[in-house]
C-alpha cells in the first residue's frame, strides 16, 4: 500500500491540486490491481442498490485490511471513508488518505457517538459525498459479526440520508491471521437494499442499528456458507 501511495500522491496533487474526494477515483484504480497479485477474486451481487442518487452512508463488516480491496472494487463515485484521526500520521498512507478526502474523527474526544458524527454529517451534506463506515469498530475474524457501534447510524439520521449495507463473506477459508496462513480465494460481496432514515431521530438509532445488524448477519452467514473453498496455494 505504501508503494501505491507513492504513486497516488503526486498524481492526485497534479489532478486536483490537493485534498478532494475525486482523488478516490485515482486511489480506486490503483488499489483494484492488488487483487491480481494476491490471487483474489470478487463476486458481487446487488450492484443496483449503489445506484442511489445523492449522499448516503455505506456500512460493512470489517475482517482485515483485505476489506480495502473489496471496498475499492465497488466504491461509488464521490464516496470516501470515515477513519480514526491517528491514520493521518501513518506516513505516505496517511497523506493519500487525506488527499482522498477521508473524514477523520477523534474517537477519544468524546464517548458520545452523536456529537462525534455531527461534523461528519455536515461535511457529507455540504460536499454531497457518500461515506463508508465499519460499524463493528474493529477488525473481526471470529466467523460472525460483532455488535455494532452507533456512530454510523447517528450519522445517517443526522444527515437524513439512506444507509446501504454491504456484506463481505468470511475470509476464513483462505486467510487465517493468527496462523499466518494465506491462500488465493474468492470473496463474495453482497450489497443490500437501502434503509431509509427520513423522519427518524436519535431515538430511532437503536432500532436502525439492530435492523441493520440482523440483515447483515443473515447475509454474512448465507454468503459465507456458499463461498467456494480456496483456489489453491498462492503461487509466487
Amino acid at each position: 500500500m505504501m508503494a501505491l501511495a507513492l504513486i497516488g500522491i503526486p498524481v492526485s496533487i497534479l489532478k486536483s491540486g490537493g485534498r478532494d474526494v475525486e482523488n478516490m477515483r485515482i486511489i480506486r484504480s490503483l488499489v483494484r490491481h492488488v487483487k491480481y497479485l494476491l490471487g483474489l477474486r470478487f463476486e458481487v451481487s446487488g450492484w443496483e442498490h449503489l445506484q442511489t442518487e445523492g449522499p448516503y452512508v455505506i456500512i460493512s463488516n470489517h475482517q482485515s485490511s483485505l476489506d480495502v480491496l473489496g471496498l475499492m472494487e465497488i466504491l461509488p463515485d464521490r464516496c470516501t471513508m470515515i477513519a480514526k484521526k491517528e491514520l493521518i500520521y501513518a506516513g505516505t498512507v496517511g497523506i493519500i488518505c487525506w488527499l482522498g478526502g477521508i473524514v477523520f474523527i477523534n474517537r477519544k474526544k468524546t464517548s458520545d457517538a452523536k456529537s462525534v458524527m455531527a461534523e461528519a454529517a455536515q461535511t457529507m451534506l455540504k460536499e454531497q459525498i457518500r461515506l463508508w463506515v465499519f460499524p463493528e469498530g474493529t477488525r473481526n475474524q471470529k466467523g460472525d459479526l460483532l455488535p455494532f457501534k452507533k456512530g454510523a447510524f447517528h450519522l445517517a439520521v443526522q444527515a437524513q440520508v439512506p444507509i446501504i449495507p454491504v456484506v463481505f463473506s468470511s475470509y476464513g477459508n483462505f486467510y487465517r491471521r493468527k496462523e499466518k496462513q494465506f491462500k488465493s480465494g474468492t470473496i463474495r460481496l453482497k450489497v443490500l437494499p437501502k434503509i431509509e432514515t427520513k423522519g427518524m431521530t436519535s431515538e430511532d438509532v437503536l432500532f436502525l442499528s439492530d435492523k441493520s445488524f440482523s440483515l447483515m448477519r443473515s447475509a454474512f452467514l448465507d454468503i459465507s456458507d456458499s463461498v467456494p473453498h480456496s483456489n489453491g496455494p498462492l503461487s509466487h
